[in-house]
């Protein structure tokens, strides 16, 4: 036999002929230890270059090039590490000089560390990329993002390759992450997810037609199929393999030439057979509701029916080969890499189906088609742990239908919602908290839930009022961002909070927001790590008096803020030139929360899509901070008073003003006249505190810290008034981080904002 051509090509230079190759060292992946090396470098092995324009980092007269090195003891006595309660501490003059050494054990040790990550886009120019923030040097193991399984979005992230959860952020198939995305506490997100945001996609193209047709099949042959490849793939008979695929389903078009009985030859025609126009492209946030197409099993929608599971089966063939264990793991990974999001959607939607469901019968037509779903009892409890959590009004009522419904075995009959829920076939990304959400609105019996059928996830930054009882928003939207300090936060949903008088009795509310007024750069990604730096930049030397220890103020506590009333100020329907309504749906409002301060009113608007990152927990702490991270303290009352504070960098592709513009929100009810006299003092107080923080010399590093200890709706305030500005904020709870640590996330972040929190170990004020 004559050795067969070489195929050429894009996808053919991927493969090896069992794809058992190592790689070479000029072509090897970076392994993930690469990346914490060197924990004050500036994204390492990554695309980003050191700008020296950048803002915001820290300075020290006459830096030097080098560190001074080895690790002294201090004084020449042995100094034992215990958490500071004093700077400097005891037995060290304020006029010492301090080592690497000394100044790593004494001020660095236990403090995290961020390093801004730059990858590029597969298949897109060099004006694309992704950035993102990995943390190193706190020695627990908690982070910044919240327990998936206790926030029920284990089904909102899959990992690209590989099972087990991600190692990084970039590994998973929805971007941002959602899997290093949602932030420990309600309403807040982490600092990579705050990164991620600033960057900058290609949008979807559509591949071209190839113009390959699969062979005609009916649905038993495709069911048949599909139960065959639950016990795997039949890689070990290449001959097997090659007749199942090819007389049945595909077309080989060099059948008498060069057959393709490689596997590699397999997976190029699979794709290139899956990137016809006629099959459903999942990367369409309105298509990304799977079983929409499948949840119809009448006569009339048997075609669908059919192409769906044909696609399905396509794409399972594809993904079992792909992941073969004749492949080796580097093999597969840079496979996964080359290949275009519409066929990496189709391979989520295979790993769903092959982890969560399974065929018991089939037949000719849908009605004869019976699946059993592995998950339906673990989300079935799921939605009554959900339920319960928010406090549904109807609770009893839904319940018992729920739990008559599941012993039934008709909960996927109740909508294709319901379906994609208690089935698993969910894909990763936003759809799973409206699947959710949606699946217990239509098992409550109550019908005043008619008025909630509109929600979707393609309208996020929602909420609705159910029964004049309690309203819930999306975590995305920008009244559950502020409002979540008290509520849960759970599956993408924060709730239950206030109700409003200005929604009717069961309404959904989308919310007007302008978007956030700040973003990161490359390069500021790319100094991340030297910006967060606890020592300040390198010296030979590090004097003990250029350090402080900062303490919170937790004996004043602030008791005189209250939430009085969310109002949503519902907007006029737009219409287009030709007078016809635009975006037929739920009404879109304004919002604003009003509090109660001392006795006065202070109406905020929530008027910018602000942010709210969780900072890292730090350990070994408090941590001394260098004199170069400026920053003013203010209390949560005094921060109304504040305007225009640090104006960042205006953005035109935004669209958003300066924030010199104000609003007649910003002020108390009534004006300036006739007020009580505790209204004067604290307008005396206010100002004085105003006076004290004015940045000095226009410092627009100077980052305001916020102590919201105390009451709930202190934290509240303080995120409406960033809401109100346009300002995002790092939330820092002191018992898990220190304020000098906050303060270090916050320039990383290129924010100006701290909120300081205390949570109680209870979870009361």
């Amino acid at each position: 036999m004559t050795e067969q051509p070489k195929k050429k090509g894009f996808w053919s230079n991927l493969f090896r002929s069992r794809s058992n190759a190592h790689p070479s060292s000029s072509s090897r992946p970076v392994e993930p230890e690469e990346y914490h090396q060197h924990a004050r470098g500036t994204s390492d092995g990554d695309l980003l270059s050191r700008t020296m324009g950048t803002r915001r980092r820290p300075r020290r007269p006459d830096p030097r090039d080098s560190k001074g090195k080895g690790r002294e003891q201090l004084n020449g006595h042995l100094y034992e590490q215990m958490p500071l309660t004093e700077w400097p501490p005891s037995g060290i003059s304020a006029d010492e000089d301090l080592t690497l050494g000394q100044a790593m054990e004494l001020i660095s040790r236990g403090v995290p560390t961020h390093k801004g990550h730059k990858r590029p886009i597969t298949h897109a120019s060099d004006h694309y990329y992704g950035l993102y923030a990995t943390t190193a040097g706190n020695h627990g193991e908690e982070g910044d993002s919240v327990n998936q399984h206790n926030a029920m979005t284990q089904l909102m992230t899959l990992r690209v390759q590989g099972s087990g959860p991600p190692a990084f952020p970039w590994e998973t198939l929805e971007q941002p992450s959602f899997a290093f995305g949602v932030g420990a506490r309600p309403g807040t997100i982490t600092l990579n997810s705050w990164v991620s945001r600033s960057s900058v996609l290609p949008p979807m193209i559509a591949l071209r037609d190839p113009g390959v047709v699969p062979r005609e099949a009916d649905l038993t042959q495709i069911f048949e199929r599909l139960k065959d490849l639950e016990g795997g793939l039949e890689d070990d008979d290449h001959e097997l393999m090659y007749q199942t695929l090819y007389k049945r389903f595909l077309r080989d078009p060099e059948k008498s030439t060069n057959p393709h009985k490689r596997m590699e030859q397999q997976i190029m025609d699979l794709m290139t057979c899956l990137s016809g126009l006629d099959w459903i492209d999942f990367t369409n946030p309105k298509n990304q509701v799977i079983t929409k197409f499948i949840y119809d099993t009448s006569p009339a929608n048997h075609e669908q029916y059919l192409r769906f599971f044909y696609q399905l089966l396509l794409s399972l063939e594809l993904e079992l080969r792909i992941n073969s264990r004749l492949h080796t793991d580097w093999a597969k990974e840079r496979l996964m890499l080359q290949i275009p999001p519409k066929i990496q959607w189709n391979l989520a939607l295979a790993r769903r189906w092959r982890d969560n469901i399974r065929i018991e019968e089939y037949g000719a037509t849908a009605e004869h088609i019976r699946l059993r779903f592995k998950l339906r009892k673990r989300q079935t409890k799921m939605l009554k742990r959900f339920a319960q959590m928010m406090k549904w009004s109807n609770l009893a009522e839904t319940l018992d239908v729920l739990k008559e419904r599941d012993a039934e075995g008709s909960l996927l009959t109740v909508s294709s919602h319901a379906m994609a829920f208690f089935s698993g076939l969910v894909l990763p990304g936003p759809t799973f908290p409206f699947l959710m959400m949606n699946s217990l609105i239509d098992i409550d019996p109550d019908k005043a839930t008619d008025h909630l059928a509109l929600l979707t996830h393609l309208n996020p930054n929602c909420g609705f009022q159910y029964r004049n009882s309690y309203t819930y928003w999306t975590s995305t939207s920008i009244v559950g961002k502020v409002l979540a300090p008290t509520c849960l936060e759970v599956a993408g949903w924060v709730g239950p909070a206030r109700p409003s008088s200005d929604l009717g009795r069961s309404q959904i509310a989308r919310i007007r927001s302008r978007r956030p007024r700040q973003r990161m750069t490359p390069e500021d990604v790319a100094t991340m790590s030297e910006r967060c730096d606890p020592l300040g930049p390198a010296s030979e030397t590090y004097p003990v008096s250029e350090y402080s220890l900062l303490t919170p103020n937790s004996d004043n506590i602030v008791d005189s803020v209250r939430i009085e009333m969310l109002t949503l100020k519902p907007l006029a329907a737009s219409a287009d030139s030709s007078g016809q309504q635009q975006e037929a749906g739920p009404s879109w409002f304004d919002a604003s929360i009003q509090f109660a301060i001392a006795g006065v009113s202070w109406p905020l608007r929530l008027s910018y899509d602000v942010c709210f990152i969780h900072a890292w927990p730090c350990s070994d702490g408090p941590h001394p901070l260098f004199f170069d991270y400026v920053h003013t303290t203010v209390r949560a009352d005094e921060v109304v008073e504040v305007k225009d504070w640090v104006r960042p960098q205006s953005q035109p592709a935004n669209g958003s003003g300066n924030l010199r513009e104000r609003s007649g929100l910003s002020t108390p009810v009534g004006g300036s006249g006739g007020h009580s006299q505790s209204y004067q003092q604290l307008v005396h107080n206010n100002k004085h505190a105003a006076a004290n923080t004015a940045p000095e010399d226009d410092d627009a590093e100077r980052v305001l810290v916020v102590e919201a200890f105390g009451v709930k709706d202190n934290e509240v305030l303080a995120r409406a008034w960033c809401s109100h500005w346009g300002l995002s904020a790092v939330v820092a709870d002191i018992g898990k981080t220190c304020i000098a640590c906050a303060i270090r996330e916050a320039y990383a972040a290129t924010l100006t904002v701290v909120i300081l929190i205390e949570e109680q170990p209870d979870g009361t004020d």
